[in-house]
């Protein structure tokens, strides 16, 4: 009774956005462009729950088009997942993840970005993998036209867990 999810994200940037990251404000010359916030980490980190779960992804309860979810704190998205997984009778054991970009250089704002997806999910910081790596100047990432985002999720049944 324990299944894992994969989520992947990518946003290209965008002037005259801020940049979120796990639902922090990233010092950096552009943003990235989205319906929501475009917060590549943790919408790769709720498909990754949402996968794991067997159950559409983020675009099924977050449509682009919506107007309802115009720039949307994505920290509320991953609250969803949350809602979801408890819904299902499923705990969420962790999550982990890789920022990919050549810059801004991401790390200094790891902790906070893990306590925040920790108190979205409602599970300890200590459960939450943040990494960050380039793309070796390759693809669109390295030429800086954006950021990607991979994460895996780890659920568990309650009642399995109970036992």
């Amino acid at each position: 009774m324990i299944r894992t999810g994969i989520g992947y994200d990518v946003h290209q940037f965008a002037e005259g956005r801020p940049l979120i990251l796990g639902g922090v404000e990233i010092t950096h010359t552009h943003g990235l462009d989205g319906h929501s916030d475009a917060d590549v980490l943790s919408h790769a980190i709720a498909d990754s729950i949402l996968g794991a779960l067997g159950l559409p992804d983020i675009g099924h309860y977050f449509p682009p088009g919506d107007e309802s979810c115009k720039d949307i704190c994505s920290l509320r998205i991953l609250e969803k997942c949350r809602d979801l997984c408890e819904e299902h009778q499923y705990q969420l054991m962790n999550v982990d993840s890789s920022l990919v970009a050549e810059a801004p250089k991401v790390l200094p704002y790891a902790e906070a970005m893990k306590a925040n997806i920790a108190e979205a999910l409602d599970i300890n910081p200590g459960q939450v993998g943040i990494k960050a790596t380039t793309n070796e100047t390759m693809g669109f990432v390295g030429r800086k036209e954006g950021m990607a985002a991979y994460a895996s999720a780890l659920i568990a049944r309650k009642d399995w867990i109970d036992r």
